[in-house]
């Protein structure tokens, strides 16, 4: 049977992104996102429910959202979930569920210009991929075959 893992979150950032660099050089960023969600209960009342969720963004990726964003920024984020276990220096064991980014998109533009921001979409290897040409809508010709009989 196949699994799937896929996490799409979009909310606001709780805490300022903390950057750091593994011995290979590899950047971490991690940071919070708030989530909320507005319903209305039983009794006609509206009310709105907060989940807090920790992300991890590597690579590229950890160093864009570090430079770009900050608390209270909003942020859409695509990723996976992942559960950490540990044990802890007097013998506990911890657990938290984390989401791993692997695509984001900034919601708003704090340097000025229309909303919508950038997209980041770093492949699984690290680094950015190449901007994508847009395709240009083919060139209308004026071309007329002089049959006028079209098969359709």
């Amino acid at each position: 049977m196949a699994s799937l893992n896929k996490v799409m979150l979009m909310g606001n950032l709780t805490r300022d992104p903390e950057l750091r660099y593994l011995q290979s050089g590899t950047a971490v960023c991690d940071f919070g996102l708030a989530v909320n969600r507005r319903y209305k209960s039983g009794s006609g009342e509206q009310r709105e429910e907060v989940t807090y969720v920790d992300i991890t963004a590597w690579g590229r990726q950890a160093e864009v959202v570090s430079e770009f964003l900050q608390k209270g920024r909003p942020i859409f984020v695509e990723g996976r979930l992942k559960f950490d276990q540990w044990t802890t220096n007097d013998g506990q064991k911890r657990s938290k569920l984390n989401v791993v980014m692997e695509n984001f998109q900034f919601l708003d533009s704090r340097q000025g210009g229309g909303g919508g921001g950038g997209r980041s979409q770093a492949p699984r290897g690290g680094g950015q991929r190449p901007p994508q040409k847009q395709q240009q809508p083919p060139a209308q010709d004026d071309f007329d075959s002089g049959d006028d009989s079209i098969p359709f």
